[in-house]
């Protein structure tokens, strides 16, 4: 059955910390001699681009064999836990995956351009359900646990096969995830961040500023004349691209800080509340509990695993 993330049961719109750019970063890619894809299983921390924004015109699946981390896809961020499987389409900025703490076995990573079998290959009448596909992809696409299970291990088989057995067995992995419902969509439609540098230097001054200044109060006068607007027009630009008011914006992202914490650090559930921007104890429990589905102790009891690592 096919899922629209949303704030019950993922944790959304949160720009990464500390290593923010002003720009998602242009990765470039280039397939062996011989191929039109880029296949590649990143040992543990190998992934340069892990801890960068950035994004690429090629699509991109991302198979993750066990371990716990953190997707930030877009305008998207959420947690998994025991492994994934995500298809994040042609320039969508995101974050890696895993890192030296993620706990996972392996990570295979596809990267190929929408036209890698030629400009009009997917055109045909047979590749339609793929060329959908595509389309979809350009939200972010995780997909659940029975997918999962099926296809992460013939993603992992495609290390060992030639460039023509890697190139029809991947249109068969292609096949497969075209003609299964059991995903979640990461972005709501028409609110992706694109790597469009005239929009995302905007919301990139404004993430960073609320990403510095998040434990205190912010005034919409004050995250307004960053970036010389007025209220009123601040207020409408925000909630168009975001799909959010800024006062929501702010609260999911101490909320998301505070799953972060949760998940990653020895804190006490009370210094995770007042670390988190939250005044009132009472009041966080409560947040974080409609935010994210699971009280502040449910949720660490399901990242113990990456707590205690």
């Amino acid at each position: 059955m096919v899922k629209f993330a949303h704030s019950h049961s993922n944790i959304e719109e949160y720009f990464h910390t500390m290593k923010m750019s002003k720009e998602p970063i242009l990765e470039s890619i280039s397939p062996k001699f011989g191929s039109s894809l880029k296949i590649h299983n990143f040992a543990v921390a190998s992934n340069d681009y892990a801890p960068t924004w950035h994004f690429h015109p090629e699509m991109e699946i991302a198979f993750i064999n066990g371990g716990s981390g953190k997707r930030h896809i877009g305008n998207h961020v959420s947690y998994y836990n025991d492994g994934d499987l995500i298809f994040i389409g042609a320039n969508l900025p995101h974050f890696g995956f895993t890192d030296s703490l993620s706990g996972n076995k392996s990570e295979v990573v596809i990267q190929a351009k929408e036209d890698f079998l030629g400009e009009h290959f997917f055109d045909l009448p047979e590749m339609q359900p793929i060329r959908q596909l595509f389309q979809r992809s350009k939200q972010g696409m995780v997909f659940h646990e029975s997918v999962r299970n099926e296809i992460g291990p013939q993603i992992e088989g495609l290390l060992e096969l030639s460039s023509f057995e890697q190139l029809m067995s991947f249109l068969n992995i292609l096949k497969q995830l075209a003609s299964t419902d059991d995903y979640t969509l990461l972005n709501v439609e028409k609110v992706v961040l694109e790597s469009k540098p005239q929009d995302t230097e905007r919301l990139d001054i404004i993430y960073s500023f609320v990403s510095k200044e998040f434990t205190r109060t912010i005034l919409l006068a004050e995250i307004s004349d960053k970036v010389s607007m007025t209220e009123q027009a601040f207020s409408r630009y925000f909630r168009k691209k975001t799909g959010k008011t800024f006062t929501q914006f702010v609260n999911e992202y101490r909320l998301v800080h505070a799953s972060k914490l949760l998940s990653e650090r020895h804190l006490s559930i009370t210094d995770v509340c007042y670390a988190s921007g939250f005044n009132n104890f009472s009041h966080f429990n409560k947040s974080f509990k409609a935010f994210t589905g699971k009280s502040p102790s449910k949720f660490r009891e399901q990242f113990k695993n990456v707590v205690d690592s």
